[in-house]
């Protein structure tokens, strides 16, 4: 029994020590690159002695795959909002303030990605090719059943999702910019709303979506397969405070992460 509380407890610690190391290490790759980044500079930031990153992570390497794999996985679960049995008007509010809540909350996660696609995609350069390809397969399938039932205008699927990914992930890489432009020293969460609520209405007013689809007859009762649904909210301060119903990462699916999907690449 008493061997048992202690493996617990022992876990606890692991799981405590990798989730402070991987902020840090989000924060310090955002700041200074993959190559400007160290291993002391991670540590000081998680205020952990340098020798914990390697006892648990082994090199700057695999920590910064670990990150990168965090990352996925939040982007990945935001993609859930996008599904067939949904109305189109929905579900594109729904990603569009997932999305935002992770530019408002995790900009440094944003900031790590397009670093990582600036210089050519090292580490990421088979998941883009392979897994995201079919994963944005699947979404543009999702957009074209849409368009084929009369709920939304025949866009171009996959440029619409990357429409879709630079207006919400700018409020995090171009945060500097936006703060400029507005005479802001910080972002507050009423310029993320009205930014939030512009991205919506330009997005399903672009697609051809009515956005009050409950008064349509293709409501989503009967896109859900005739199980009645009321929608969240149009607010961006439903979000504030509390994340969106989106996947998170436990330390065990980052392993799985980097195997599956960073080892493909170089």
């Amino acid at each position: 029994m008493a061997k048992r509380a202690a493996a617990g407890q022992g876990g606890s610690i692991r799981a405590r020590n990798e989730a402070r190391i991987l902020v840090a290490a989000e924060a310090v790759f955002a700041e200074a690159g993959f190559q400007g980044a160290t291993t002391a500079a991670i540590a000081a930031r998680a205020k952990l002695p340098k020798a914990n990153l390697h006892y648990y992570f082994g090199t700057k390497r695999a920590l910064y795959r670990a990150v990168l794999a965090n990352i996925l996985d939040l982007w990945l679960g935001a993609l859930d909002a996008i599904d067939r049995e949904r109305h189109p008007a929905e579900a594109l509010d729904d990603y569009v303030r997932g999305k935002m809540y992770w530019s408002r909350n995790r900009p440094n996660a944003s900031k790590v990605f397009a670093n990582e696609i600036l210089h050519g995609a090292p580490q990421l350069g088979g998941y883009l090719a392979n897994d995201l390809r079919r994963r944005v397969a699947q979404k543009a399938a999702v957009f074209k059943h849409w368009a084929s039932r009369g709920l939304m205008a025949p866009v171009d699927p996959v440029h619409l999702l990357f429409n879709l990914w630079a207006m919400t992930q700018h409020y995090a890489d171009f945060e500097v910019q936006v703060r400029a432009v507005l005479g802001r020293k910080r972002l507050s969460d009423a310029d993320f709303a009205a930014a939030t609520d512009t991205i919506v209405r330009m997005t399903l007013a672009g697609c051809g979506v009515v956005r009050d689809f409950r008064s349509l007859p293709h409501a989503v009762g009967e896109v859900a397969g005739g199980r009645r649904g009321s929608p969240r909210g149009l607010s961006y301060q439903n979000h504030v405070g509390s994340p969106p119903p989106l996947r998170g990462t436990s330390p065990a699916k980052l392993g799985r992460k980097v195997r599956q999907g960073l080892s493909k690449s170089p």
